[in-house]
């Protein structure tokens, strides 16, 4: 829900749930594209099946990965939104 301004706009509250549904999809874009280069760079998949290049792809390592650079990407589009 937005604050009325005094011009007669609403403007979003800033929240929480903003960065971490931001931070999700870049997460998700990084699984996508991992998923894809099983089934493309490897060729692995192809043989093996999806379930096996999803077990493939999500590991403790490819989450951490995935969520510093959700982060990251988080604040570089903040700082970008703030300054423009």
């Amino acid at each position: 829900m937005g604050h009325w301004r005094a011009d007669g706009k609403v403007t979003m509250k800033k929240s929480g749930w903003r960065a971490v549904v931001e931070i999700a999809f870049i997460v998700f874009l990084f699984y996508a594209n991992l998923l894809m280069g099983e089934f493309t760079h490897s060729g692995m998949a192809r043989n093996r099946g999806l379930a096996w290049a999803i077990r493939d792809v999500v590991t403790p390592a490819n989450f951490v990965i995935g969520a510093i650079a959700g982060l990251i990407g988080y604040i570089l589009f903040e700082f970008l939104r703030n300054r423009l």
